[in-house]
């Protein structure tokens, strides 16, 4: 009882808005069927080498640096309510034109054109949350946003390893859609609450001087702690790429049980994250946190090297999950916390762009190094990498941290 009750609390409190929110990335996500698959769709329907397979999935990452980039630009310009919509429509034509793309090079346009226009979404999406939540809500309210955009993954891979059976296509088209009805609700939601915040903003402007604040990428503290959330990522990003491939080479999974694995990771976080969110804001600090999500990943690649049963993998993925959720809604947490009022999309986008770059190093390296020296070298290097990054978590958060707890700013 005491554990439902800590389970059922951790939704208490929340915004409508943050509910909003968390259900347009649900639809959105539940249609997310194309990247964990990009890597299996090229290799066995298009029949690229791993390696060049690597090479095109990099682009997704590169499209994915620009996109933070500009997101978080012209998030603090134009307003996160813009952004979002522009991103969630303009998707849709963009899923509809990957399948006419059968070459590498047309493939690796077609991907860098998708990602730059999806991923401006990122860093406005967080600053919307950060808007509409309460300060002591904010972890909590980024966990309902991951819960959703697990749930929708748990729906969406599971559904994509049987419709890849049948159709690359119909990945592509899903996604499609998804975006599509993501980007209407989205719009009739908060087309009249965007508006009335702007009018309170501008009186608000009208009455107090805005104050000017220091760019991210000039703040030191903060640019160490990006870089370490971009090794962190190409550890936990090899989820995306060499995974999957590792899933069906190595460990001769069909697609669907790919799908299915993948699924029940998506499923999992539902269930936990919010709990364990709860259980570790109340428990550990976020120093703590960091340090035990962070390693906690890297030993769910490490014991890949050693057995990947159905047994091991399974717990293999549990662990990852874990890890994963005591890892990234803190992450967004502390640089909500390092930010200011008025360059919230600008921090928001610089840490995006720290996993976007991830994206464009970790399908390269891992499948490189996948193909030169094996899995089992891949997986303990990760490891072993990981391990590492947690404890620089563990000094770096409170370091970066004591100004503004001095002078109280993260609480405004």
């Amino acid at each position: 009882m005491k554990l439902i009750n800590i389970y059922t609390s951790s939704f208490k409190g929340l915004s409508q808005e943050s509910w909003m929110l968390a259900l347009v990335m649900l639809i959105n996500r539940a249609g997310s069927m194309v990247l964990p698959f990009l890597g299996v769709y090229m290799t066995d329907h298009l029949h690229f080498s791993i390696e060049n397979s690597g090479i095109v999935l990099s682009f997704f990452g590169i499209g994915s640096v620009i996109g933070s980039w500009l997101g978080g630009l012209i998030t603090d310009k134009i307003g996160e309510y813009r952004v979002q919509s522009l991103s969630l429509l303009l998707s849709v034509p963009l899923f509809c034109l990957i399948p006419l793309f059968k070459t590498e090079a047309g493939l690796a346009g077609i991907i860098l054109l998708q990602s730059i226009v999806s991923e401006t979404f990122r860093p406005a999406n967080s600053v919307a949350i950060t808007k509409y939540a309460r300060p002591e809500n904010i972890t909590r309210a980024f966990s309902l946003n991951r819960m959703a955009v697990n749930l929708g993954f748990s729906i969406g891979p599971a559904l994509g390893g049987i419709l890849s059976a049948i159709s690359y296509e119909f990945l592509f088209f899903s996604n499609a859609l998804a975006a599509f009805l993501a980007g209407l609700m989205y719009i009739w939601f908060f087309r009249k609450r965007t508006r009335l915040a702007r009018k309170k903003a501008r009186n608000v402007k009208e009455a107090v001087a805005v104050k000017k604040e220091n760019s991210p990428y000039r703040d030191g503290k903060f640019l160490m702690y990006c870089l370490f959330c971009m090794l962190f990522s190409i550890c936990f990003f090899q989820l995306f790429s060499t995974l999957t491939i590792f899933y069906k080479d190595t460990a001769h999974l069909s697609q669907q049980n790919i799908g299915f694995m993948l699924g029940y990771s998506g499923f999992l976080i539902v269930l936990l994250e919010m709990g364990f969110v709860q259980l570790a804001e109340k428990y550990f600090t976020l120093a703590f946190t960091m340090l035990i999500g962070t390693f906690l990943c890297g030993l769910s690649y490490a014991m890949l090297a050693f057995d990947y049963s159905m047994v091991a993998l399974m717990l293999s993925m549990t662990l990852l999950c874990i890890g994963e959720i005591w890892t990234l809604p803190f992450m967004s947490t502390i640089t909500a916390l390092r930010s200011g009022e008025n360059n919230k999309g600008a921090y928001m986008g610089l840490n995006g762009i720290s996993f976007s770059l991830a994206f464009i190093i970790t399908p390269y390296i891992g499948t490189l190094i996948a193909d030169k020296l094996g899995f089992n070298t891949l997986w303990i290097g990760t490891g072993i990498l990981a391990a590492a990054i947690a404890v620089a978590f563990y000094f770096i958060v409170p370091w970066m941290l004591k100004d503004k707890n001095k002078t109280g700013e993260e609480i405004a």
